[in-house]
């Protein structure tokens, strides 16, 4: 009951903060309600930053990749602080330059409005389909397994709670995003991140302490000498992240993400300033570098907790054996033998019973580790970090609605009342669609593994328009759309008709060489039929609606995070 209400107390306290802050501030215009106004500054950004990415599919999803494959699934951490660093200083002016809301505006100007509504069709697609439900099943999930939530509920059916607490999450989320806009969920989000980093370091430092029996360093040498090959940073071949992948998929997914993905950098666009901006950008770097203690350490104890026999109960163990059972009998029943991939059925048994320990791992320690005054306490950051999640891919797509095909082929003469109630109308019906489609992810061998598959289909396509749209003035509308088509195409083949050569060549290695293609289309059309550019293309056409001074340290502190990430790396591929 004290977990409860303690969860209750915090979820309530953050929303009559963020009320208070946000009240009586103007949400009424476009600029207002999806860009907060251009008022944002460094500190909010770097927070919103963070925690519309920590939410629960990195602190369930990662957590539980290191439970199965150790310290090499922090390039996803790690990496993203240099894509944060060249979001600061090369990505950044660029788009403040032009005043833009969304990145599909962005490539309207650069190539053409047929580019502008393949885009957006594409993210409205990929955030509904494949983001907002991810985002639902993770945050159910994780929640279930700190709060305890069918003992506390009495309701014995896994998939009954399932889908409760994903519509409560959903409903909670969707009256932040649809009724506050992009200011209210900033705001909520610094808020809610103090309340992940505190929560975060102190289950890492107790979990270490249960690890080494109250020595917490101790806790750290007895992790590594019983298992030394989980703390390689390049891990092992068999890896979800295998080294060479850092340079190819892996990269391409990371820069994409943190420079591209309307979601995350929606907020950047409402810096008050191009130097508040950097400041902003860069001050989640510094803290991505960081997040591997909170979002892949806990994953590695509860790894070794398992191996020791003390983190899950008799009765959890049972639960768990039981349901993969009934999961093997019912592939065997739709697909034969051949459903099982070539393995015996007892290893694809053993294999199910660890997949769906690790993506219950993070909850169980959670609830092992903290006290129960404390547990309520990060039940309701959880909750925070799956809304602000949630929140800001459901403002993203009600933007991208609004501004992208409301206003620019359905109403064209709208004015700014009806273009934002049309993005709350639309948030509405795919807050129900996201929270209808979350409960069927459930079986999923790894939910984060998941995630960055289907992200692929949609972030390389993307990122390769953006990027040569940047660095090749000449190349031409037709061959921008054409990649894009042939990008999607190219990936959904592979990954749905393909498989086997895809995962001969692994998926992230396959992601780099659809990029690589696409470029090469997009520069020899730039050679063959380049874009001619008229006066007013190849100036300006408006200011900046925003100070454009850069801030002057961005470079050098920028040069000294890069270096941090290749430290780690070394130090651990070889200590």
């Amino acid at each position: 009951m004290l977990t409860l209400l303690s969860f209750v107390f915090f979820t309530a306290l953050v929303g009559l903060l963020t009320f208070w802050i946000v009240r009586g501030k103007e949400h009424a215009s476009t600029d207002g309600y999806f860009l907060a106004g251009r008022s944002l500054t460094a500190g909010v950004i770097a927070g919103s930053l963070l925690l519309t990415n920590l939410s629960t599919e990195q602190l369930v999803g990662l957590n539980g990749a290191a439970f199965r494959d150790g310290l090499a699934v922090m390039a996803w951490e790690v990496i993203a602080g240099l894509s944060l660093v060249l979001m600061a200083i090369f990505f950044l002016p660029r788009y403040l330059a032009r005043g833009i809301t969304t990145i599909p505006e962005y490539l309207a100007g650069r190539f053409d409005d047929t580019t502008r509504a393949i885009t957006n069709a594409i993210f409205i697609i990929a955030y509904a389909a494949i983001l907002l439900p991810i985002i639902l099943y993770t945050g159910a999930r994780g929640l279930s397994g700190i709060l305890d939530l069918q003992g506390i509920t009495g309701i014995e059916s896994d998939q009954v709670l399932l889908w409760i607490v994903v519509w409560m999450i959903g409903i909670i989320g969707s009256i932040y995003a649809i009724f506050g806009g992009l200011r209210t969920v900033a705001i909520s989000d610094t808020i809610n991140g103090f309340g992940l980093l505190i929560g975060g370091l102190m289950i890492m430092w107790l979990g270490l302490q249960l690890v080494g029996d109250g020595d917490a360093m101790g806790g750290w040498r007895e992790m590594r000498d019983a298992n030394p090959e989980k703390f390689n940073s390049l891990g092992e071949s068999t890896s979800s992240v295998p080294w060479p992948t850092l340079f190819t998929g892996v990269a391409l997914l990371n820069l994409f993400y943190w420079t591209t993905n309307q979601q995350i950098i929606q907020r950047t666009f409402a810096a008050r300033s191009l130097a508040e901006g950097q400041k902003g950008v860069l001050l989640a770097a510094m803290f991505k570098i960081l997040a591997p203690m909170i979002l892949v350490l806990p994953g590695m104890m509860a790894f070794y907790l398992d191996q020791q026999g003390t983190l899950f109960e008799a009765t959890a163990e049972a639960n768990l054996l039981s349901g993969a059972e009934d999961a093997l009998a019912e592939l065997i029943d739709e697909q034969g033998e051949q459903g099982l991939a070539g393995k015996e059925p007892e290893v694809w048994l053993a294999e199910e019973v660890q997949s769906r320990k690790a993506d219950r791992s993070y909850g169980i320690l959670v609830r092992k580790v903290l006290p129960k005054q404390f547990a309520g306490f990060f039940a309701a950051v959880m909750v925070g970090a799956i809304l602000s999640s949630f929140n800001s891919a459901l403002n993203a797509t009600a933007t991208l609605f609004s501004l992208g095909i409301f206003r620019r082929y359905l109403r064209p003469n709208a004015d700014e009342h009806s273009v934002v109630k049309s993005g709350q109308w639309f948030g509405t019906a795919i807050a129900v669609v996201a929270m209808t489609v979350a409960p069927l992810l459930a079986g999923q061998d790894s939910i984060f593994g998941y995630l960055q598959k289907m992200n692929g289909l949609y972030f390389i396509p993307i990122f390769s328009v953006v990027l040569m749209g940047m660095l090749n003035r000449r190349v031409p509308a037709w061959a921008a759309n054409l990649a894009l088509f042939a990008g999607f195409a190219t990936i959904a083949l592979g990954y749905f008709v393909f498989g086997s050569f895809v995962d001969q060549l692994h998926e992230f290695h396959f992601l780099g060489l659809v990029f690589a293609v696409l470029v090469g289309l997009m520069y020899f059309a730039s050679i063959a039929s380049p874009r001619e550019l008229s006066a007013e293309q190849e100036e300006q056409a408006a200011p900046a609606p925003i100070p454009m001074d850069r801030w002057k340290p961005a470079v050098p502190v920028g040069a000294a995070l890069a270096t941090v990430v290749v430290a780690i790396y070394l130090y651990f591929a070889f200590a």
